[in-house]
């Protein structure tokens, strides 16, 4: 152990693939806390003796605190210093997580998800500031690539682990398990990591001063919001209520924070850096590949599931070969932004990924395996060439003592952009279904002679199986009735990948608007 820390710091640099390998530790297991959970819902409600929809705080709580902290990230690391700070939110994760994992209650349990949310919103926006730092600028596409590793990967495969976990052991072990990966990120993190020396710390004896109306308009806008995206459909959106204050109290928050943040001297968060062209659209990208990953993540283990029959195993098989493809591909495409302009590789992975969900919109109810395992790598495969340039083109004018900043709002708008596309999907799924149930239904009347042949046949195969006449025709208008709710169903799916198809495509002309950012030469590695 001593030898390897040796060999990773010499002269007082930290080699960068340490530094990579250092900061991706906590950040892996964070992301990958925010899916893990979902599908181990039904156990902790069972296990705690609560109701399933009583359950979904436990997610609800994690995605609000952790967005709540995200963009305040830059402030808090230039306040106790990110290091200082970074180690503190691993710590704080690290031991929510033991809390959550002997929780004896769902309050308990919702309590310390919402600490461990804290602790983990800082861990995505600082690991990607230190690996832009740590690497030269004509390498920042690899940097990326490993980040993406940890930000793209994990919410694929997080859904599997996390039922192959609670299957095989306990629902508790999806939190237990990250204890010894954040004790060794923060011994790699004390020895290995340091501030840079343009990252001048502030303090309340140098005239700093909390935005404490700043802080309090971000975190009622921000957190409501969450609130109205996780809950909006199982609330019936506004007819709730709740959903209609929480809305509104959402957008005064939201409008209120951007306001008084564009008139303050020293804001808490600095979105002046939305003026910059390069910074404005990659971040508008981000929450619309945001939009996209989660809501077609979200889209097929259902329809599988729910429609084909697949086991939550078996649907896993389906997703994982587009994750490991997109690790595969992470790396070279981080080679080819030192090659190819950025905005040139995102229009690849736009015109893909959204050829490819256009293509799943013409899934129906007899596709096989294999159809569905190359469509969706296919689309993984456009996915693999869209993170990386997107933050490439983020970075390039950014100056480096704002990338704290930077960082913050960028992974904002990729949670939030997730956030939109899992409402977004469920949603859609819930009205178009009714929709096209409605349209279908049309069609079963006795003056149809599809429908009335459809129902002779049935009934007469009924009734040769042993059931009266009277008994055969009512199974046979049930079994009808049956298929026609899985068609509106599938239909809807199809309605939904073609949105999200075509949501990609649609985004390509907005890269013609950005300003031409060339491949970087070769130049020195950043001290640390």
């Amino acid at each position: 152990m001593k030898r390897f820390f040796a060999r990773a710091r010499q002269d007082g640099v930290t080699n960068p693939w340490v530094i990579a390998l250092t900061v991706m530790l906590a950040t892996f297991m964070e992301v990958l806390d925010t899916s893990v959970a979902n599908v181990s819902l039904p156990h902790i409600a069972g296990n705690l003796s609560a109701g399933v929809d009583e359950s979904t705080w436990v997610l609800t709580s994690y995605l609000v605190s952790n967005a709540i902290v995200l963009p305040l990230t830059g402030w808090l690391s230039s306040l106790f210093g990110r290091k200082r700070f970074y180690m503190t939110c691993v710590a704080i994760f690290t031991v929510s997580s033991f809390l959550c994992g002997m929780a004896p209650s769902l309050g308990f349990l919702v309590l310390f998800r919402i600490l461990q949310g804290a602790g983990g919103g800082a861990l995505q926006p600082i690991s990607q500031a230190i690996l832009v730092e740590s690497f030269p600028k004509n390498k920042q596409g690899i940097a990326m690539a490993v980040y993406g590793m940890g930000v793209v990967v994990a919410p694929i495969i997080g859904p599997t682990l996390g039922g192959w976990i609670t299957d095989n052991y306990s629902w508790r072990w999806i939190f237990l398990i990250n204890i010894p990966v954040g004790m060794l990120s923060l011994l790699m993190t004390f020895l290995l990591i340091f501030d840079p020396p343009y990252l001048v710390r502030r303090s309340f004896r140098t005239g700093l001063k909390i935005d404490y109306i700043g802080l309090g308009l971000l975190s009622v806008g921000l957190g409501f919001l969450q609130v109205v995206l996780d809950k909006g459909q199982r609330e019936d959106w506004f007819e709730s209520n709740f959903i209609v204050w929480c809305s509104l109290l959402a957008v005064a928050g939201l409008i209120g924070a951007l306001v008084w943040e564009l008139t303050r001297k020293d804001p808490i968060v600095d979105l002046r850096m939305l003026k910059e062209r390069n910074f404005f659209l990659a971040t508008l990208t981000m929450f619309m590949l945001g939009f996209v990953l989660y809501g077609s993540t979200v889209l097929l283990p259902i329809m599988l599931q729910t429609l084909m029959g697949y086991t939550a195993m078996l649907s896993g098989l389906v997703l994982s070969p587009g994750g490991l493809l997109t690790l595969l591909i992470l790396p070279l495409v981080g080679r080819l932004t030192q090659k190819v302009e950025a905005r040139w590789l995102v229009i690849v992975g736009l015109l893909v990924t959204g050829a490819s969900l256009v293509r799943m919109s013409g899934f129906n109810l007899y596709i096989d395996f294999w159809a569905a395992l190359q469509a969706w790598t296919l689309s993984r495969l456009g996915m693999a060439f869209l993170f990386i340039p997107i933050n490439v083109m983020a970075f390039y004018f950014i100056p480096k003592e704002k990338i704290n900043n930077a960082t913050g709002l960028i992974n904002l708008a990729r949670n939030i952009g997730g956030s939109v596309g899992i409402a977004n999907v469920t949603t859609m799924l819930a009205r178009r279904a009714q929709f096209h149930q409605n349209v279908l239904v049309s069609h079963l009347t006795p003056l149809d002679p599809m429908f009335r042949n459809t129902i002779q046949g049935a009934s007469a195969f009924l009734m040769q199986q042993g059931s009266n006449p009277t008994q055969a025709l009512t199974q046979a208008q049930g079994l009808i009735y049956g298929n026609l709710l899985r068609q509106a169903n599938m239909l809807a799916f199809v309605d939904s990948y073609w949105l999200l198809g075509y949501t990609f495509i649609a985004m390509i002309p907005l890269m013609f608007l950005l300003k031409k950012a060339k491949p970087h030469t070769a130049e020195p590695v950043a001290a640390h």
